[in-house]
């Protein structure tokens, strides 16, 4: 991947991994009673780090030791939510929620979803990064991005959020995670969710003057400028 900025590039495992430690780190910061558990994708869904923990040293070392399982001609998503679907009903029994984040860098295979969940079985969110090449012949990036969305509809208890790229920079990846970082129950709809706002193209405001030597014009504690809340 590019990481931009003069570093060297990463490969795309290194840069998710960086990225799920970023997550993981930051969360813990939030709250450090978060736990976290990592699984991973062959042809369906299988635990790497079953046991939920806070503990940034363990985490971290399962993060670490992922590793590419080779090429995967299929993907059943359906073990994988009905993993989350068991151990949401152990979460909400302690009075927590379960969140399940999907990273999906397969550009030529389409997921499939076959297991049924009802609207009422739906006990957990689901967020996903797809990562993937460009369109080609042999790859589908849409069919799968489509696939995803559906998913994301049928089995998210709260809003869940699908970013997408294939841009092979790190930095959008990251800036990506940074925006799963927002808790589902705080969430606006993805459709009217517009950050991050590019500062680039921002007009910088002309900041007010006085009538005398040009200077800002200083505001008393409390009085209102008229500008209104600022949004970046």
């Amino acid at each position: 991947m590019k990481a931009g900025g003069g570093v060297k590039g990463l490969s795309r495992l290194d840069a998710v991994k960086q990225a799920l430690v970023l997550f993981v780190h930051s969360k813990l910061l939030m709250h450090p009673q978060h736990r976290f558990s990592v699984a991973t994708l062959s042809n369906n869904a299988v635990w790497h780090q079953q046991e939920f923990t806070n503990d940034m040293e363990v985490i971290g070392q399962a993060v670490r030791s992922l590793a590419s399982g080779g090429a995967f001609t299929c993907c059943d998503l359906s073990e994988l939510f009905q993993i989350a679907a068991a151990e949401a009903h152990s979460s909400h029994a302690l009075d927590r929620t379960l969140r399940v984040v999907l990273i999906y860098c397969r550009s030529s295979v389409v997921p499939e979803v076959e297991v049924q969940l009802p609207g009422k079985q739906r006990l957990f969110t689901f967020d996903a990064l797809y990562l993937h090449d460009k369109p080609t012949r042999d790859n589908c990036p849409q069919c799968v991005y489509d696939v995803l969305v559906d998913a994301l509809e049928r089995v998210s208890e709260f809003e869940g959020y699908i970013f997408e790229s294939s841009s092979g920079s790190a930095c959008v990846l990251f800036r990506h995670m940074c925006l799963l970082l927002s808790h589902p129950q705080q969430r606006c709809p993805q459709d009217e969710f517009d950050a991050p706002k590019d500062l680039a193209k921002m007009v910088a405001p002309v900041p007010r003057t006085s009538s005398s030597g040009g200077l800002p014009q200083l505001r008393k504690e409390g009085e209102d400028d008229g500008s209104g809340p600022r949004t970046f």
